[in-house]
């Protein structure tokens, strides 16, 4: 080595520090790479990301090559500056102590520290290139990776560590996901991003949570008269209409209007006519999840559902187009019993909302924060709230909402006045 140039030595240095720096930039980026992007770009074709894939499917294998190959280099590099000294300055010690501190500067700055910031600063930008270089490194330097990772395993082991088996997939959570939703809001519409949230919610929320509550269904007595009977079938905003007899606990079959049109069009309705047309209830019981009861929905070819309770009494009803709304948010064409219908907004802003109406769509509509974990209207949290019926004109606050009760009719809250918040 005597006779060989510093000048050579000297970049013989520099070229051990760049490859050093690039197994610290090729793991960094490696490590940093989005997981679910890389999948995406290796089932189109795109060859990179499928040999990062196939290194980050074992990550003992990986982290061996490169662990091997940066420790290798930075010896070297070591070693190499150890002669450099004591070829310039003999066996000085003060000499050898600089040199020391000197390299370790060198090896932190240009072989770890900013190649590391590159990597995670720009990991698919490096990881799918330095695959390229890292597969084969890892075919030819297998023995030995291999071999030192029996020790590894062997010390994990008795550690009793768990590692990643061969190719285990990441698993997300829910909430998890969520996040990566509102996260890809730049790539996503609004729109688009809403609904994907909303079917998140469709997870934890309920029948109950959507159904039009049993005093606000909109059904007709069969024991009516004709003429009432075709006031009913021809004013109707449904298509379905819920048919009772005697009274709404005994529902005994839903009417579809359009089936019915050519025979109210022949003269007098009849009940009879009305048996001979409406099909038999469907019954939902109170607490099945809206995506399990989509899947009813589609399994019987049902449309709308009477909730019942444990008991069989009659709780409230619940259509497809009430869960659908839950993701796409509310059709244009709106029914009287919407949540548009029941509110008017006043002159000073604030609104009068009927007590009837669903929690969840005034959560949603106008983005109040009501509680949804105990009772589904804003009737029901008023007299859980008071643990008696109120008196009109009693002044309230829930949580950050206040409120004004209006009217009170057979022990329900009928009117609210919701107050528009002060300004902070």
């Amino acid at each position: 080595m005597d006779d060989i140039s510093t000048e050579a030595l000297l970049a013989t240095l520099a070229v051990l520090l760049v490859i050093s720096g690039f197994f610290s930039i090729a793991e960094t980026s490696m490590m940093a790479l989005n997981r679910y992007r890389m999948k995406h770009l290796a089932k189109t074709g795109h060859r990179g990301a499928r040999l990062a894939a196939a290194l980050l499917a074992r990550p003992d294998r990986l982290l061996g090559v490169v662990l091997l190959g940066n420790n290798l280099i930075n010896s070297a590099a070591a070693a190499l500056v150890t002669y450099l000294t004591f070829r310039f300055f003999g066996e000085s010690e003060l000499a050898l102590y600089a040199a020391t501190l000197l390299v370790t500067f060198a090896i932190l700055v240009f072989s770890e520290i900013t190649p590391k910031v590159i990597g995670a600063t720009y990991p698919e930008r490096i990881a799918y290139v330095a695959a390229f270089v890292l597969t084969p490194l890892l075919r030819l330097a297998y023995p030995v990776v291999w071999f030192v990772n029996l020790f590894v395993s062997a010390l994990l082991r008795m550690a009793r560590l768990k590692t990643a088996g061969e190719g285990q997939a990441q698993k997300l959570t829910l909430e998890e996901l969520r996040t990566l939703v509102l996260e890809g809001g730049n790539f996503l519409p609004q729109k688009h991003q809403n609904v994907l949230l909303n079917l998140f919610d469709l997870e934890s929320a309920r029948v109950e949570d959507v159904m039009v509550p049993r005093t606000q269904i909109d059904a007709m007595d069969i024991d009516d008269p004709p003429d009432e009977l075709r006031r009913k079938i021809t004013t109707s905003n449904h298509t379905r209409i819920p048919v009772y007899e005697g009274s709404i606990e005994n529902i005994v079959g839903i009417l579809h209007v359009r089936k019915f049109l050519n025979i109210s069009e022949r003269g007098e309705i009849t009940a009879a006519q009305v048996r001979q047309v409406m099909r038999a209830p469907y019954f939902v019981p109170l607490g099945t999840p809206l995506l399990t009861q989509i899947q009813q929905f589609q399994a019987e070819e049902e449309r709308l559902g009477l909730v019942v309770d444990e008991y069989g009494e009659l709780m409230g009803m619940v259509t497809l187009e009430d869960i659908l709304e839950e993701l796409i948010g509310e059709f244009t064409t709106q029914s009287p019993l919407s949540i548009s219908a029941t509110l008017t907004r006043q002159p000073d802003g604030s609104l009068i909302v009927e007590g009837g109406t669903l929690l969840r769509d005034l959560n949603r509509r106008l983005g109040t924060r009501f509680p949804l974990d105990g009772p589904k209207t804003l009737n029901g949290l008023i007299l859980e709230h008071f643990e008696d019926i109120p008196e009109p004109g009693t002044s309230m606050k829930l949580g950050e909402q206040a409120l004004e009760i209006l009217k009170i009719q057979d022990n329900l809250v009928k009117s609210v006045r919701l107050l528009p918040k002060e300004p902070e």
